[in-house]
């Protein structure tokens, strides 16, 4: 049986595609966003809403009496799981997409601390919920996910929660797209690449569809619970960058470096780890009889193609800006300048591996 759900962050990479999933799945959605979603298609019966989640009184206004089921897809840190306590008695159950960057090693390094001194983060493959996190507080992003699962976690017996550990996530809307590494490269023609560690980095994805296969089946089965989101197969970065140039006929060769990256802005993609990191999804098959409902390259044409559309003629930060943003703190994610001077060096000793 479904009822009535209810989506926060409907207009998002995540929301469009759980907004669908529930609909075609007999689900009765409100779709609620910032904007109110006046730009989107939505299904049919889809009901837009307008609310801002950071004005409790507003957003238990748009709950009005409650709904069945009510998906978080942008909430972060524990003034969050104050906010969707506080509702509990209007919300059947809850699901909450966190993030696969709560997790640490034996020895305390997290995905958010690789680079800096310490050496970077060792993870068993693959890694189980049963991983440790990160200490929960104020001091970041993966801090503020732990501090948001653990009081919602809490609240077990007023609402059941499943908390969703999602990868990578790709596909089309996305406001930070890593694809757009390689599919610019692709449109700008680049004859080389630059791959750190070899090109073995691994770094688990889950497509946005995937994601919103496991809210559908979480919405149906209740429960108190942390599960990670992840796509059937974690792709090396040379996988990715190969795929990529191939749908885009893209010809370029690929100089896999060992170890780090070379020099600053070459070789370090968004995937870029020194250890692999992937998750185990054994849990989700277990407890949602979870099945992926899209694999990487079977997903690619249609994100590449929203990407080569959205980026068009435009500056790629003037397209993207919040990628842009994101990436400024680290370096240029296309300084063409650097890896060029890098390969005029004759650095590449162990030339190139190939090309696709």
């Amino acid at each position: 049986m479904t009822g009535s759900a209810f989506v926060i962050g409907a207009t998002g990479q995540i929301g469009r595609a759980a907004v669908r999933a529930l609909a075609e799945d007999g689900w009765e959605v409100r779709a609620a966003s910032r904007g109110g979603g006046g730009e989107v298609e939505w299904p049919e019966g889809v009901r837009p809403v307008a609310v801002d989640r950071e004005d409790t009184t507003a957003l238990a206004t748009a709950l009005g009496e409650g709904c069945d089921v009510l998906l978080d897809c942008v909430a972060y840190g524990p003034e969050h799981a104050r906010q969707l306590t506080g509702l509990a008695d209007r919300i059947g159950s809850a699901v909450v997409v966190s993030s696969c960057s709560v997790y640490e090693d034996g020895r305390g390094r997290s995905l958010e601390t690789d680079g800096e001194p310490g050496g970077a983060p060792v993870f068993p493959v693959p890694v189980a919920e049963t991983q440790p996190v990160v200490a929960p507080g104020e001091g970041g992003y993966s801090a503020r996910k732990v501090a948001l699962e653990r009081d919602l976690l809490a609240a077990e017996g007023r609402l059941p929660v499943t908390l969703l550990r999602a990868g990578a996530v790709h596909g089309p809307h996305s406001l930070r797209p890593r694809e757009l590494y390689f599919v610019k490269r692709a449109v700008d023609r680049r004859p080389f690449r630059v791959l750190a560690y070899g090109g073995e980095s691994r770094f688990h994805p889950v497509h946005a569809s995937n994601l919103a296969e496991m809210v559908r089946l979480a919405a149906r089965r209740p429960g108190s619970r942390v599960l990670n989101a992840g796509d059937p197969y974690a792709p090396t970065v040379a996988e990715i960058a190969d795929a990529i140039g191939a749908l885009l006929a893209h010809r370029a060769e690929t100089y896999a470096v060992d170890g780090p990256p070379p020099a600053k802005n070459v070789g370090d993609t968004p995937w870029t780890t020194a250890h692999p990191f992937v998750l185990d999804m054994s849990a989700a098959e277990r407890e949602l009889g979870y099945r992926a409902v899209t694999g990487y390259e079977q997903s690619l044409p249609e994100n590449a193609a929203w990407l080569v559309e959205r980026l068009g003629a435009r500056d790629w930060r003037e397209a993207f800006p919040v990628l842009a943003s994101t990436y400024d703190r680290f370096g240029d994610l296309f300084d063409y300048e650097a890896e060029d001077r890098w390969l005029a060096a004759g650095k590449p000793l162990a030339g190139p591996r190939g090309a696709n």
